[in-house]
């Protein structure tokens, strides 16, 4: 059975400086009927679960450290068993929302993991935080971007830790330089492809 890729979306708060914002978040699920891969946990892990279904869960990955990414991680962990990979490099921004307990992995540049028979390779593309990663699965033609790279341009760059001329310039090194029908798939909203960004990215 080949892999394939489901999707949650997940709807929370999401805060910054102070204020909250309602959200929609994508949680992408990639596996096939016995065992799956997490890409983010944002807000409640109810959902997530409910998506899992079952399944043995390979790893919980996270793109990146901002709360609206992470929040269920921890709870995620606990009902699946499963480790939680996390760039260090946004270790600051996890302790915030998790400062009694630690990731369990490390992910960086080049971390590969195979899920039923598909490998995803992390890119690391800093810029919307230090450790923001991407995950790219050439056998599915699909990049996992997080908040790196949304329908429509680069991702916010307004955010503590956050720089425009890093996101632009991870997204022209790592990304565009991907074949132009990788299927983008974005931390929120709408899936897009690589050749539809590269008008956006200035």
């Amino acid at each position: 059975m080949t892999a394939r890729i489901d999707k949650a979306v997940v709807s929370g708060v999401f805060s910054l400086d102070g204020q909250d914002f309602d959200v929609d978040n994508n949680v992408w699920l990639v596996g096939d009927d016995d065992e799956v891969l997490v890409i983010d946990a944002p807000h409640d892990a109810a959902p997530i679960l409910d998506a899992i279904g079952g399944r043995r869960v390979t790893a919980i990955v996270l793109t990146h450290g901002h709360n609206d990414h992470i929040t269920a991680a921890v709870a995620l962990r606990e009902a699946t068993g499963a480790p939680i990979w996390f760039n260090p490099q946004d270790r600051m921004l996890w302790d915030v929302v998790h400062p009694d307990t630690a990731p369990d992995e490390d992910l960086v540049e080049g971390t590969r993991f195979t899920v039923a028979g598909t490998t995803l390779t992390a890119l690391h593309t800093p810029g919307h935080s230090p450790g923001s990663t991407c995950l790219h699965a050439p056998d599915l033609s699909t990049v996992f971007t997080g908040d790196t790279l949304f329908h429509g341009g680069p991702g916010a760059t307004g955010r503590s830790y956050s720089d425009k001329p890093t996101i632009l310039n991870s997204i022209r090194s790592r990304l565009m330089s991907l074949h132009g029908d990788t299927v983008v798939r974005t931390g929120h909203g709408d899936d897009t492809t690589i050749s539809a960004e590269i008008g956006h990215i200035h």
